[in-house]
């Protein structure tokens, strides 16, 4: 996959299939919207992502934390098939331009838009002032051909980023994983921790997530990890371990059942499945050490019913 960052100057050599968003979280609409152009990618067409480098909430003053860190988006575009990936600058000169502009430059001249997707409520350019009435009314004259996606509905409402935002920060990772389509994840390399975990017989596999990858609460969760195209079943602590640690940093923490193997410096995404119980501070590593059997039997059990 092609990954065009940092400038606005480029230039697509081939006719392309577009498809437009902010695509946090990578939701079930947004995969809706990437099966699209795929379709057109079978038919001779590029298949292209258009986004920004930053999200629009977060340039503008609003959300911070992210569902996706950009190379969590970058792995999926890319195992899904996606040809280029456009992470499109967004600062105050590219924010000001005209939707016009937008159109004419960008999807028509250097894209060679052939076929372009979006959301209904898509927007654009100078204060947002680009939306779908502007696409179409372009068509003709700019050489695409538009098709709107109507949103997806999970549990009787419509998938949105937002949606999906609120129920992981209410830890609520079941009604996360029906609007996804996938489990709620984090990807990282695995760090050296305290080696607890291993003197207390239960070694565990670390990360520390980017600042800005939005996490659900503190605690413990019913997990498993992918590693090497591999899937191992596990229970993840998320928070900063306040039994052993003074130091106030956040981090996934995960124990492989049946798994004894070293991969520190190993790329994994851990998937995290329900929400098992609070993160606690006990009086002695002997407490934590019996609670931690009493979530592994719990997770066991957890999975044994999937």
């Amino acid at each position: 996959m092609l990954i065009i960052e940092n400038t606005t100057e480029f230039a697509l050599e081939h006719k392309s299939a577009v498809a437009v968003g902010k695509f946090d979280g990578i939701h079930l609409g947004h995969r809706k919207l990437l099966g699209k152009i795929l379709e057109q990618k079978e038919k001779g067409l590029t298949a292209v992502v258009f986004t920004f480098d930053a999200s629009a909430c977060a340039f503008f003053g609003g959300e911070e934390k992210e569902l996706s860190t950009r190379e969590e988006k970058r792995a999926v575009f890319a195992q899904m098939g996606v040809d280029v990936l456009i992470e499109f600058p967004l600062n105050q000169e590219t924010a000001a331009t005209e939707p016009e502009v937008f159109v004419r430059r960008y999807l028509a001249e250097q894209m060679r838009t052939a076929y372009l997707c979006a959301g209904p409520d898509v927007t654009f350019g100078r204060r947002g002032a680009g939306n779908k009435e502007l696409l179409a009314r372009y068509e003709k004259e700019c050489g695409y051909r538009l098709e709107l996606i109507d949103k997806v509905q999970v549990d009787g409402k419509e998938v949105s980023s937002t949606r999906v935002r609120s129920a992981v920060r209410e830890g609520q990772m079941e009604a996360a994983a029906r609007m996804l389509g996938i489990p709620y994840s984090v990807s990282g390399r695995v760090e050296h921790g305290r080696r607890l975990g291993r003197t207390l017989g239960m070694p565990t596999a670390n990360l520390l997530p980017e600042t800005d990858k939005l996490l659900p609460p503190d605690g413990v969760y019913y997990s498993s990890v992918l590693l090497n195209g591999c899937v191992y079943r596990g229970i993840s602590n998320i928070g900063c371990k306040p039994t052993v640690s003074q130091e106030n940093i956040m981090g996934v923490e995960t124990y492989l059942y049946d798994f004894d193997e070293s991969i520190y410096g190993s790329q994994i995404t851990v998937q995290l499945h329900a929400f098992r119980r609070p993160e606690e501070k006990f009086d002695s590593v002997e407490a934590l050490r019996a609670q931690l059997k009493l979530d592994i039997v719990a997770g066991r059990e957890f999975e044994a019913g999937r």
